[in-house]
């Protein structure tokens, strides 16, 4: 390895000279000690080095040694279940090798070297395959499929190819190619920065399904689209992002923790392996990765973790699965890169960030995506991205916030006054939008209901009368609207409260499908469409709000998924006690 020395420490940035041989991004082992750093920039023979670990007690004349190499993750079986830093080292071995704090200088595969893969062939000797075409399978979990695809400068006949226990070392296949016999791995390698190659981008046009009411009702986001959940310090992005990863229906999920405290991280490995997966009733892990870099751990690698998860996350795109990346939280990557920015004395732009901060964020959000994967069998996978933004004082309009929008096309903006009032998830309708709407609306019509888009518009115009009419109870009281403004109300309550609100930790109403959705929303609509009669026939409305059924419309959120007929005898409930109501009034009036 070429070796230069330190002559500047300042934090996580060290600069060394003599390194008129390396390159931009690539990673070099710093001082004796060999701690993990990339090169990002590059002055002559004088290289700036983002340094992983702690830099204390470094000093100029110590030696710094070119690995010649991006930084890279390793790809292959093993990646299911397990979880790592920001530079995909694997926390539990490391914890079993050195204790509960990270030493300096460890250095561990990211992939297990001695484990043993069950490898099944699905090609033959003489068969011609390309790059992204699948050689074979591992059945890497309960759930989960691993596919072994040819890597992508791999190009010829099947020379050799073998079935049996392998670890992922070990060669499973021998290609022939027009520059000699490549041997194939189950571990590959690819550059973090990079993303991953495919044969044609698509444009989503399915949803990705939550289970969160106010998200796949009114604010869907697509398979393989982009969103973000900004929001002030306690409005519930985490949990948000932790309700999304266990009840997304995804294929797999990457979580990435990015600067994020110890406790939540501590209680999503807690809770992940309890949880039991609705799709296929194994642990939830079966079908997760986690990257974890806290906020005590060094801040170059936090830059660094939102790669390192992408990069996992196109790989298991390109076996043709449906992928959900959440990044937990972005402004802590943003934070990062405008501390290695400062030191490395670059002209700073709006509130101290760098000016690349837009490009970064693009560069990052545009890898999800619908795809045409590589391989002949024309299969297709999807990335879905959802960051957290933690915006200071939850000013939406700080630069983070603002280049993350720029980009997304998915926006659930937390309100710390809904918070307040422990309405949660904390999403502001009025402010919230999702510019998948009308691609969606075709998928979610054909297999839920014609009617649900028209029982969403109709909710979100009472919502939105409801803003309007506030303003005029703030005014002049509510005495001065009519009945059927004050009804509009009580409906607007019945969405926010019945409907919207949902318990994260209730065992059934953390999870609504579609189909649960669309009869409680028509349940609660079809109650104001019957008050709005029963009021022209001249009902009271104090008689109205005290019918029973309101209680059981109340209870709709807690019906358990295997019984939602029930749901279709509350709107039965509800045309009876109108009847009654209707019929009393009129015996009242005679």
């Amino acid at each position: 390895m070429d070796s230069g020395r330190i002559i500047k420490v300042s934090g996580p940035l060290v600069v060394a000279e003599g390194m008129q041989d390396a390159r931009m991004y690539d990673v070099v082992r710093v001082s004796e000690k060999k701690l993990i750093g990339e090169i990002i920039e590059m002055r002559g023979d004088r290289a700036s080095i983002q340094v992983y670990e702690e830099t204390a007690g470094l000093g100029p004349g110590e030696p710094v040694y070119s690995t010649g190499e991006a930084l890279s993750v390793e790809l292959g079986p093993g990646l299911i279940e397990s979880i790592y830093d920001g530079i995909q080292r694997p926390l539990d071995k490391i914890r079993a090798a050195v204790g509960d704090r990270i030493e300096r200088g460890v250095e561990l595969p990211g992939l297990d070297r001695e484990r043993k893969w069950h490898f099944e062939p699905r090609v033959r000797p003489g068969d011609q395959v390309g790059p992204g075409d699948v050689l074979g399978v591992v059945q890497e979990t309960s759930v989960v499929e691993h596919r072994i695809m040819v890597p992508r400068d791999v190009e010829g006949t099947v020379e050799d190819i073998r079935a049996g226990e392998f670890t992922v070392l070990d060669v499973v296949a021998r290609v022939k190619t027009a520059s000699g016999v490549r041997d194939i791995t189950m571990l590959t390698r690819w550059p973090v920065r990079r993303g991953r190659p495919y044969r044609e981008k698509l444009a989503p046009c399915q949803p990705l399904i939550t289970g969160q009411r106010i998200i796949d009702t009114f604010f869907p986001v697509a398979k393989g689209g982009t969103a973000c959940v900004p929001g002030p310090f306690g409005s519930g992005k985490t949990v948000v992002q932790h309700q999304l990863a266990r009840w997304a229906d995804a294929d797999i999920i990457v979580y990435v923790g990015c600067g994020e405290r110890g406790n939540e991280m501590t209680e999503v490995l807690m809770d992940f392996p309890e949880l039991t997966d609705p799709r296929t009733g194994e642990p939830l892990m079966k079908r997760t990765v986690l990257v974890a870099n806290t906020s005590d751990m060094p801040v170059a690698a936090r830059e660094a973790s939102v790669y390192t998860g992408i990069t996992m996350a196109e790989y298991f795109r390109d076996m043709g699965y449906n992928v959900a990346l959440m990044a937990d939280s972005t402004s802590r990557w943003a934070e990062a890169l405008r501390e290695i920015s400062g030191r490395l004395e670059e002209m700073p732009g709006e509130e101290g960030y760098p000016a690349y901060l837009g490009s970064r964020a693009a560069e990052f959000y545009e890898r999800a995506g619908r795809v045409r994967c590589l391989g002949s069998d024309n299969r297709e996978g999807t990335l879905t991205v959802v960051g957290a933004v933690s915006p200071p004082g939850g000013d939406l309009s700080e630069p983070v916030t603002q280049a993350t929008l720029r980009i997304v096309k998915v926006f659930w903006g937390l309100d710390d006054s809904l918070a307040a009032r422990r309405h949660f998830p904390a999403i502001n309708w009025l402010i919230s939008y999702s510019l998948y709407l009308e691609r969606l609306e075709e998928h979610i019509t054909a297999t839920v209901a014609s009617d649900f888009g028209v029982l969403r518009a109709e909710a979100m115009k009472i919502l939105q009368e409801e803003a309007e009419l506030e303003e005029i109870v703030r005014l002049v009281g509510v005495d001065a609207l009519s009945v059927k403004d004050r009804l509009t109300l009580e409906t607007a309550k019945s969405l926010r409260e019945d409907f919207l609100h949902q318990n994260a930790y209730h065992e059934v109403d953390t999870y609504t499908s579609l189909a649960k959705q669309r009869l409680m929303l028509k349940a609660i609509l079809e109650f104001h469409h019957a008050a709005l009669a029963a009021v022209e026939q001249g009902a009271g409305l104090d008689a109205i709000l005290d019918l029973p059924v309101r209680d059981v419309i109340a209870r709709m959120k807690y019906v358990p998924e295997s019984d939602t007929a029930r749901l279709d005898k509350v709107r039965e409930d509800i045309a009876k006690a109108f009847a009654a109501l209707t019929q009393a009034g009129g015996e009242e009036v005679a």
